[in-house]
């Protein structure tokens, strides 16, 4: 019976996420679609994380040049630390590093931002006055997210590479023509995809993540911190997750493929 108990929560708990997560698929698709709050969710997610995006790409670019030339240094080949660079980010830690750093700031909002709703029964009075607060507050979050991450994304890429750009050329006497060169060639089309498919698929988990949590709070005050902080420890665990599980798809693909 004890044992009953301890795994009926967390069965029932991913029956509502899921449930969550296919009414708020669903509301893309019925009226009304709330544009208004799209646009500002878009703004706030987009526009408001791209300060840290653009620094934690460009130290992630300048760390990697760093550590990668001192690796490829004992082969003699510095001047590849462009395709070294290139490739990771753009494959692994442009998209994990951009959904970390986005989860952190707006899977936490969207639970706080949800939560404090719930506690202070403004979600019940949307249901009196026949408003469906899925389609008000999740929906919107989920489209702008999908929408915004992937372009947060690219821009961490392109700076994460700048950023080894200016160690290489700096710091390593690595030739400039040389290093855009490699990364041009190092490139291909598998990896675009790659990079950015993943962030599309971490928009999901972070939307739906932190609106869940947000609309389960309870308990006042207390409650909303204790969703902020499920919302995001959550996020960034799946974001782990779901990267190992990509990644080994994409991988398996180019092997059946060779």
């Amino acid at each position: 019976m004890a044992l009953l108990e301890v795994v009926t929560g967390p069965i029932l708990a991913v029956q509502e996420f899921y449930l969550l997560a296919g009414r708020a698929l669903r509301n893309m698709f019925r009226e009304p679609h709330y544009s208004d709050d799209i646009v500002l969710q878009m703004d706030n997610i987009g526009v408001g994380s791209l300060p840290i995006v653009v620094m934690t790409g460009f130290f992630s670019g300048a760390v990697m040049a760093l550590q990668l030339a001192r690796a490829l240094a004992q082969w003699g080949q510095t001047g590849k630390v462009g395709t070294a660079v290139s490739i990771t980010l753009v494959r692994e830690l442009g998209p994990a590093l951009t959904s970390l750093m986005v989860a952190g700031r707006n899977a936490s909002g969207m639970a706080s931002e949800i939560g404090s709703m719930k506690v202070t029964e403004q979600i019940d009075a949307m249901r009196a006055l026949g408003t469906d607060p899925i389609q008000k507050l999740v929906t919107p979050r989920l489209i702008a997210t999908c929408v915004v991450l992937p372009l947060l994304t690219i821009i961490a890429d392109f700076v994460g590479v700048f950023g080894g750009y200016v160690v290489a050329a700096g710091m390593l006497d690595v030739n400039g023509r040389q290093y855009w060169t490699s990364v041009w060639q190092a490139l291909g089309w598998d990896d675009v995809t790659q990079g950015l498919l993943k962030p599309f698929v971490f928009a999901f988990v972070i939307a739906l993540v932190g609106c869940y949590y947000g609309l389960r709070a309870s308990g006042g005050t207390q409650g909303v911190g204790r969703a902020t902080t499920q919302a995001m420890v959550a996020a960034s665990v799946l974001i782990f997750v779901l990267t190992f599980f990509l990644t080994r798809i994409f991988t398996s693909q180019l092997v059946s493929a060779s």
